[in-house]
């Protein structure tokens, strides 16, 4: 059975649940109704806890990448999709064309979208930083306003470390 937790985090309550072997979900508040249908134990793991220290070190600016076991699947596209994610360096931004292009897909940039919308891990699979072929924001599981805010912070951590 797996294991979750509630906490409480510059960007709101999330829900993290790991299955012990490694972090399968991460829920934001806006996404509770979706975690009351997970079977999960609300109880706080070793797993859990290194998970939000590591969690609020970035969201305080002082972690780029995430040294966590992650345990996720998915169909074959969306695994493909997610796995590009994790060439977006920290700090930058792409479009949903460019994603679908890095495994040459070119003119699956809704299908990409639609891989982004089911991502089982914000954050840890950084979909906050693939952005409209405008550059406008778009969608996100726990709404615009916290994928801003997330691409702001890393922006800014770059920034900083730049004028260091």
């Amino acid at each position: 059975m797996d294991n979750a937790y509630c906490y409480d985090t510059d960007i709101g309550e999330i829900i993290i649940v790991e299955n012990g072997q490694g972090l399968t979900k991460l829920y934001f508040a806006t996404m509770s109704e979706k975690f009351k249908k997970d079977n999960c134990i609300m109880q706080e793991t070793p797993l859990l806890k290194e998970c939000i220290e590591q969690l609020k070190e970035y969201l305080a600016g002082q972690r780029r990448v995430f040294d966590l076991p992650l345990f996720f699947g998915g169909t074959e596209f969306q695994m493909k999709v997610w796995g590009a994610l994790f060439t977006i360096p920290y700090g930058e931004t792409r479009s949903y064309r460019q994603v679908a292009a890095i495994f040459s897909y070119p003119r699956a940039a809704r299908a990409v979208g639609f891989a982004n919308n089911l991502n089982p891990l914000p954050i840890f699979i950084p979909c906050h930083r693939v952005i409209g072929a405008n550059g406008e924001l778009t969608g996100y599981a726990a709404g615009t306003e916290i994928k801003k805010h997330l691409l702001d912070l890393e922006k800014r951590v770059c920034k900083s470390n730049v004028q260091a």
